[in-house]
């Protein structure tokens, strides 16, 4: 009776020590991904108020401008992609005749 009650309270203690282990890990683990968490809100938080910011200040005028900024984007990316894929197909066309 004696040995059994030692071997139980014994394996109670190694239960209770990694459950202590166990949970002591898993509240590093969760502080670490709190912290990584509040920095990357604080930095989208910034860039929405940044947002805010600009589109309080926004009038018509200022959409006008805007408007044509983004089409000159636009029509410079899609220069661009037409050039890449010009350059890719040159190139394609070049390699076929060379073989």
């Amino acid at each position: 009776m004696l040995n059994s009650r030692k071997h139980f309270i014994s394996i109670l203690i190694l239960v209770l020590l990694g459950f202590g282990i166990g949970i002591y890990l898993q509240d590093l683990k969760h502080q670490e991904s709190t912290e990584a968490a509040w920095k990357a809100n604080r930095y989208n938080l910034s860039r929405f108020n940044d947002i805010r910011n600009y589109t309080i200040k926004m009038n018509a005028a200022n959409w006008r401008k805007m408007r044509d900024s983004i089409g000159q984007e636009l029509d410079s990316f899609m220069i661009l992609r037409y050039r890449k894929e010009m350059d890719s197909l040159n190139q394609e066309f070049k390699e076929s005749t060379i073989k």
